[in-house]
């Protein structure tokens, strides 16, 4: 499927404010007086920020390929 550049550049913007948010997520639940409490919520966040990374990645490398 071919995207526009404009789109890719978008996609790289939303994955890099979703990222943030899930980091700072991360931050928050650790820090919680019982983080082991929350330890499937930090995992969750933890591999979703890795699938983002590697989406960002891709796009990243997407860019550079134009």
């Amino acid at each position: 499927m071919e995207y526009t550049k404009e789109e890719l550049l978008e996609a790289k913007r939303q994955i890099e404010s979703t990222l943030h948010k899930l980091r700072e997520a991360v931050k928050s639940l650790s820090a919680k007086e019982n983080p082991a409490r929350c330890k499937s919520q930090i995992t969750l966040a933890e591999r979703r920020i890795r699938a983002f990374e590697i989406a960002g990645c891709l796009v990243e490398k997407e860019l550079l390929e134009r």
